[in-house]
């Protein structure tokens, strides 16, 4: 069974912004698109910039350091969709924004 833990309350994180919150000891980068919440891997996997602190437009998160593009529905590179970073289920909850402890599976 999935376990998920409030990383944010609805309301607490503008509609195209993100937030690096802690869910079980993880960095997670919690976005809010028009879409909904979603929720990939802090840390990009090219050179370690917060991902909660990149742009974001159209669900795709600019990492700040170097502008690699994130897809945050399921953390796919742009520029290589055999790549992605982990990701996360969401779900709200009443008031709270809840992100799942574990990873969600990859599928390729």
């Amino acid at each position: 069974m999935t376990r998920f833990e409030t990383a944010a309350r609805v309301g607490e994180i503008p509609e195209n912004q993100g937030r690096t919150v802690e869910v079980d000891g993880r960095l997670i980068a919690l976005f809010h698109t028009p879409e909904g919440y979603f929720a990939i891997d802090d840390l990009c996997p090219h050179a370690g910039a917060s991902l909660g602190a990149g742009h974001v437009e159209n669900c795709i998160v600019v990492c700040p350091l170097h502008a690699w593009r994130f897809d945050v529905r399921d953390g796919t590179w742009c520029d290589n969709r055999r790549l992605r970073t982990d990701s996360y289920e969401v779900r709200v909850v009443g008031d709270e924004i809840q992100v799942a402890t574990d990873p969600k599976p990859r599928v390729d």
